[in-house]
């Protein structure tokens, strides 16, 4: 991927494409093709096929999704079924129709199996029942990487899904109603401390684990990825047991309840945590096994208190007058 390649950023406003840019740009990238959704709906096929004809990418990183955390998977089945599926079928097409040299497709490790041996490995896809929570958004993804798969089968493209585990940072949801643990955490302590609230309500018991990333790791990591040599990006193209799959991973794994302390520490709360165990907790465990990533070269570099404080001063600078 050369420095004046034409590269497409697909969702760029969001928190994953946002982060991609960045890294882009510091990276030296300059001809970068963004469209807000206003310009270009993505679940539109004939305006995504009209876009390709005329700009012609080289390289595509596919950050466009509609995402959110437990309560939007779980009430919202239809719409994140819908429009993901939309969004990825027709960019993966229109990406194969005109040329693309490279797609990087971005999911989650929600694809995996709510009881997914732990750490899950790519080949755990498809093992056993998905989490219910959030089923819809995990089968789309899923559709959408065994789109990548069939492609590069059939037409030789080089297409590859990456799948990170749970991210936070800059330009995260930070609504309590659609947002992932993390951002509504942080919320959550900081209007408490503004309000002088006794206890902050933390959803579930407190006991699952979970994986975080900093958003700028993972940019890091898809650059990575885009740029690797032939071989080694042939062979995450052509592993028996997975479809053109890879994970990306940090290994900076916590309890919900470790992650709401650390929130409280870095918001500077001084309240209680009360835990409602009568909402779900969804999956128990989920952390990923990136060492096929790892084995690459690539490894994180934010740890997650430090990562924490940055979506902090993020949200604090952004949402609070």
């Amino acid at each position: 991927m050369q420095h004046e390649a034409k590269i497409f950023v697909a969702g760029h406003r969001g928190m994953v494409g946002a982060a991609l840019v960045r890294r882009l740009e510091q990276a030296g990238f300059s001809h970068l093709i963004c469209r807000t959704s206003a310009e270009l709906d993505l679940r539109d096929q004939a305006a995504v096929a009209s876009f390709f004809e005329q700009e012609r990418p080289e390289y595509l990183f596919l950050a466009a999704a509609r995402v959110g955390g437990i309560i939007a998977n779980s009430t919202r089945k239809a719409e994140f079924l819908y429009d993901n599926l939309m969004i990825q079928t027709n960019v993966i097409h229109e990406a194969y129709r005109t040329g693309v040299k490279r797609l990087l497709f971005l999911g989650s490790t929600c694809i995996y199996p709510k009881f997914a041996p732990q750490p899950i490995r790519e080949s755990d896809l498809l093992a056993s029942p998905l989490e219910p929570t959030n089923d819809a958004y995990a089968i789309a993804k899923i559709a959408g990487i065994f789109q990548c798969r069939s492609y590069n089968e059939q037409y030789g493209t080089r297409f590859l899904a990456a799948m990170p585990n749970n991210l936070y940072g800059p330009g995260d949801n930070f609504d309590l109603t659609g947002s992932h643990v993390l951002p509504a955490l942080l919320r959550k302590f900081h209007e408490a401390k503004q309000n002088g609230a006794p206890t902050v309500t933390v959803w579930g018991t407190g006991t699952p684990l979970r994986e975080f990333m900093h958003v700028d790791d993972l940019a890091d990591a898809c650059v990575f990825l885009m740029r690797a040599a032939n071989e080694p990006y042939d062979g995450l193209l052509t592993y028996p047991d997975a479809p053109a799959l890879i994970n990306v991973g940090s290994g900076q794994e916590i309890s919900i309840a470790g992650l709401a302390r650390l929130v409280q520490q870095v918001v500077g709360y001084q309240g209680e945590i009360v835990f409602d165990t009568a909402k779900p907790d969804g999956t128990p465990r989920k952390l990923a096994d990136s060492s096929r990533l790892h084995a690459l070269g690539w490894r994180h570099r934010i740890q997650l208190e430090d990562g924490v404080r940055d979506a902090y001063r993020w949200f604090v600078e952004q949402h609070v007058s």
